[in-house]
């Protein structure tokens, strides 16, 4: 496999001091580390979600499968003066938006959602040509209103990570356009309650930040919530398992190293910054991927 890192703990940390800026919380986060390597040719033993085939690939082989590119998104909205230059990392104005959706669908990108995803590690089950995963935290407006309409365009579909509550406040998606997007093909994953780290939970925090949020998603859109992505990318391998419990099939970190016993729950993303010209994004998606 080709090299996993751009600078990979400067966009932790980025990560971390961006999202404390613009989300709500109820706690502090801690710095990411590194997660425990494991034993690297142990099977992985993954519940699937609904409608979809046992596992029958080891963690190795999963491993050894080409890396499809998974974007990153929070706002989608125009920087404003008091927007700081760390902000804008996590900011990508309107018009640039729409140029890197125009950028993919002209150079014969296909939008793949997280079961294809699955089918294509555990399986190996073929994907259309030049797969991309879309995929939006926190549950912003712009997703809604910026970034819905300009994927309707091309028929590109996409993952949206739900923290639930921010549902119906202002500046934040409601319940009904949640649905909406879950209606119209997209698909809603989990993203915790008030995007608490994940690293820190103890006693009733998995009841609080995954049970309570994972009914609400599944009430509102009618469908099982089966994706998870951890706030500010950071996981530890105590998780894991506490997510498979909950029968979630895949969790989505950012671009650190993936757990070597369990893949599907380590899965890669990467965030693009604001501020990226086309030519730096395509090369991006080539490099880390």
């Amino acid at each position: 496999m080709k090299s996993l890192y751009l600078r990979p703990n400067l966009l932790i940390l980025l990560t971390i001091a961006a999202c404390h800026s613009s989300q709500p919380k109820v706690a502090d986060t801690e710095k990411a580390s590194e997660p425990n390597t494991l034993a690297q040719f142990a099977v992985a033993k993954v519940e699937p979600s609904d409608n979809k085939t046992p596992v029958t690939a080891k963690a190795s082989e999963i491993l050894n499968r080409k890396q499809i590119p998974i974007l990153c998104y929070h706002q989608i909205r125009d920087w404003k003066p008091t927007d700081s230059k760390r902000a804008k990392d996590y900011i990508v104005p309107v018009n640039a938006f729409k140029e890197q959706m125009k950028m993919l669908a002209d150079n014969g990108y296909h939008t793949i959602l997280p079961d294809q995803l699955y089918s294509y590690l555990s399986n190996g089950t073929p994907l259309p040509e030049k797969p991309v995963m879309l995929t939006f935290d926190d549950t912003d407006l712009g997703q809604y209103t910026v970034a819905y309409p300009e994927l309707k365009k091309y028929n590109f579909k996409a993952v949206y990570f739900i923290m639930t509550v921010s549902l119906n406040r202002p500046n934040y998606m409601s319940k009904d356009q949640v649905k909406e997007l879950s209606d119209a093909g997209n698909v809603i994953g989990s993203h915790t309650w008030d995007h608490h780290n994940v690293k820190q939970y103890k006693g009733k925090d998995w009841e609080i930040q995954i049970d309570k949020p994972t009914k609400q998603l599944e009430s509102i859109t009618g469908k099982p919530i089966r994706y998870f992505a951890y706030p500010f990318g950071l996981w530890n391998p105590q998780a894991i398992p506490e997510l498979k419990k909950r029968n979630f099939s895949a969790a989505f970190q950012l671009i650190t190293k993936r757990d070597e016993q369990d893949p599907l729950y380590t899965i890669r993303r990467m965030i693009v910054p604001g501020y990226w010209s086309l030519s730096t994004l395509q090369r991006s998606m080539t490099q880390n991927f």
